[in-house]
């Protein structure tokens, strides 16, 4: 029984570890993404602005 007991918690041990790793593996997923997603939203609003910026140039 005793060996039953240790095997078990052994095993969840391995499980909790997995998925730790797992949890830190997507923290840094989505910390990457979220820095990913600020540039494109600074590049498209840096190209919004310089497009308007030529329509107006056009339009004088």
């Amino acid at each position: 029984m005793k060996e039953q007991l240790e095997t078990r918690m052994n095993e969840l041990k391995a499980e909790l570890e997995s998925g730790r790793q797992m949890m830190q593996e997507l923290d840094e997923k989505r910390s990457n993404l979220g820095y990913a997603m600020t540039r494109i939203s600074g590049a498209i609003q840096v190209l919004e602005e310089l497009s308007a910026g030529e329509e107006e140039s056009v339009q004088d």
